[in-house]
């Protein structure tokens, strides 16, 4: 074994239980990693100078091979079900031999970074990879240490990633040979099986998840960007609703994409990087998503011209879940360290592919507590298996697979902040109008920007507001630089009589998603649709 790299920390390899493993290479810069991954083949160089990897049989998470370990020390405070599924220590302990077995011998990539821009609670992580371009997806997503200041790095949470160790579920217990599995008093993870780089960002994303709440700081899944007047606005919102989309605004500096806390003083990002959704990118509609795919940016799954190495952005060949991993700074007027003060404006993201929402609305507080736990959206036909046509979607907090304490928890926190610092929520619906997928049309992207502008600046302060005949949220009857004909989603539609049954049916699901999800208080059930 041969230590290999930069500043390689004091607090060694041995503290996780790897022994005997191949060289080591400690917090290599990306164009090392860059040379690593060409070497190796595990990586192809795109024309524009971004690293293309691919991730096999696993495009996306694995949701139903997730675990957390089921222990006395935190077993009172998960939120245990379908969401979080335990694991027993001894399968652990099994599976963490089996990582550990499979790395001896086996060159390593380690990084280490922190997790969280406030000082405050910012969290010391190490990553441990087999491959060094999922070491540079690491190298990117977090937050970098300053050169030179890592010899003493000691990590509150490190993880394994091994994508060529696979389970054996009869003898591990686990339900394929895929497994992301959370130790959170080891302060150790551990996945194998698959090579989908999203599964290291989101598990320590889990992990803040667990902490910060527990610290008085409300952690969230959603964007964040503030304006020329210092003005904060989040963006929360599912995959595919346009959260990185949105909050990635010339007119507005960007403090991140996906991942952040609210505490005493303020918002900070989680993370040190992007990780975009970049099926059909373009330079017209997304400029700066587009100028980040450059050198230093990992991007997964997505289709080279074999002659000229251009990447074909609009290419599902291998998946619609395209991804590119860069560092924030790539983007021009990113906001570092990323943090702002306390928000003015939250919107809540949807892409509703029934065509009922309308373009924007605002919401009273109660109402905005209704939405944050129903965490509406709809996922289209084509995008996942066995979804033949488009289907309602509900996931509590905008994030409720990377939860693991109760809903209720991050709930209660977002409406007392609301209160506090009076930021007035929307409800944006960024998916389709004049019906539904199919005989509808996506709403404009332009028509989007421009009713989130006029949100964030003030301008539908003093417009006039109809309430929704199924939804009761409030609804401009104007908004500059938008027609207005789109504001009113039934007038939209050939067929009113076909929108009321439509809304009808989506208003059920609304209430039979309530049924079976986390408490309400009266007040803000009282919020649910009219069917």
């Amino acid at each position: 074994m041969t230590a290999r790299g930069h500043s390689p920390s004091s607090y060694g390899l041995e503290h996780h239980g790897i022994t005997d493993p191949g060289d080591l290479y400690w917090n290599l810069p990306p164009a090392e990693l860059y040379e690593h991954a060409l070497r190796s083949g595990s990586g192809r160089l795109a024309a524009d100078g971004a690293i293309v990897c691919t991730t096999g049989a696993h495009t996306g998470r694995s949701p139903s091979d997730k675990y957390l370990v089921d222990e006395p020390a935190t077993h009172d405070a998960i939120w245990w079900g379908p969401v979080n599924k335990g694991i027993s220590e001894a399968q652990f302990d099994s599976l963490h031999r089996r990582v550990v077995k499979y790395y001896r011998g086996r060159p390593l990539y380690i990084r280490d970074m922190y997790a969280g821009a406030d000082p405050a609670t910012q969290l010391p992580i190490r990553v441990v990879t087999e491959t060094a371009w999922h070491n540079l997806f690491a190298t990117q997503l977090f937050i970098r240490p300053a050169a030179g200041t890592t010899a003493h790095h000691t990590p509150r949470f490190t993880i394994l990633n091994a994508p060529g160790c696979k389970a054996d579920p009869k003898e591990d217990g686990t339900r394929s040979e895929t497994f992301v599995i959370i130790h959170f008093t080891r302060r150790l993870v551990l996945i194998g099986g698959t090579a989908y780089a999203g599964e290291i960002k989101k598990s320590i994303f889990t992990i803040m998840n667990y902490l910060l709440p527990k610290a008085g700081v409300l952690s969230m899944h959603c964007s964040a960007n503030i304006g020329a007047e210092g003005d904060v606005a989040l963006f929360f919102g599912l995959s595919g609703t346009g959260k990185t989309t949105l909050s990635a605004d010339p007119q507005r500096r960007l403090i991140g994409d996906d991942e952040h806390g609210w505490g005493d003083h303020g918002v900070f990002n989680i993370e040190g990087g992007c990780y975009a959704k970049c099926i059909k990118l373009s330079r017209e509609y997304e400029p700066q998503i587009y100028g980040a795919i450059r050198f230093g940016t990992v991007l997964e799954n997505v289709v080279l011209d074999e002659h000229t190495r251009e990447i074909d952005f609009a290419s599902d060949k291998i998946t619609e879940n395209t991804r590119a991993a860069y560092p924030l700074e790539f983007i021009d007027n990113a906001v570092i360290p990323s943090v702002g003060g306390h928000p003015r404006n939250v919107v809540f993201l949807t892409c509703d592919a029934f065509g009922i929402l309308p373009p924007i609305a605002r919401l009273t507080p109660e109402q905005a507590m209704y939405h944050f736990l129903a965490g509406y959206t709809a996922k289209v036909a084509g995008t996942e298996a066995g979804v033949t046509e488009p289907k309602a979607t509900f996931s509590t907090c905008f994030g409720a697979p990377f939860l693991p304490l109760p809903p209720e928890t991050y709930a209660t926190m977002l409406g007392e902040r609301l209160a506090r610092h009076k930021a007035q929520c929307w409800l944006v619906n960024t998916g389709w109008s004049g019906g539904g997928v199919g005989v509808g049309q996506r709403m404009n992207l332009r028509h989007t920007r421009a009713l989130v502008k006029a949100a964030l600046t003030g301008a539908l302060g003093n417009v006039v507001y109809a309430p929704d005949a199924v939804f009761g949220v409030a609804v401009p009857r104007s908004c500059p630089d938008v027609p207005v004909e789109i504001l009113s989603p039934r007038s939209t539609w050939p067929d009113p009589a076909a929108y009321d049954a439509k809304a009808r049916e989506l208003a059920a699901l609304f209430l039979e998603n309530v049924r079976g999800s986390a408490q309400m208080p009266r007040n803000v059930a009282a919020c649910a649709p009219r069917v």
